[in-house]
């Protein structure tokens, strides 16, 4: 099966493209977007408080340490390209889509 637009593989790591919805009810997966994943947050966009969110968010998620997610690009955007050190892409989508 081939991988869904927003995942990538990049060496030993996974590229994500996100789409982030600030001040949700709660943080959570809510599908996806043209070629994004759609993460809801209930964190608001102040100061970075948002990425923080997403980082912390997206590794619990994925069952990976906090310092394996980083933020690549789109810090002051909604749009979001963010990278996963130590997964495959086969494990993001299970962890991530659970029943796709």
């Amino acid at each position: 099966m081939p991988a869904p637009n927003w995942l990538a593989v990049d060496e030993a790591s996974i590229i994500l493209t996100v789409r982030v919805v600030p001040r949700a009810h709660k943080s959570e997966i809510a599908g996806v977007q043209g070629e994004a994943l759609r993460v809801r947050l209930a964190a608001p966009p102040v100061e970075g408080a948002a990425n923080r969110a997403l980082v912390a968010f997206l590794a619990d998620c994925l069952s990976v340490r906090p310092q394996q997610v980083r933020l690549e690009a789109g810090e002051r955007s909604r749009q979001k390209r963010v990278r996963v050190v130590g997964l495959t892409a086969a494990q993001a989508l299970e962890r991530l889509l659970p029943r796709a």
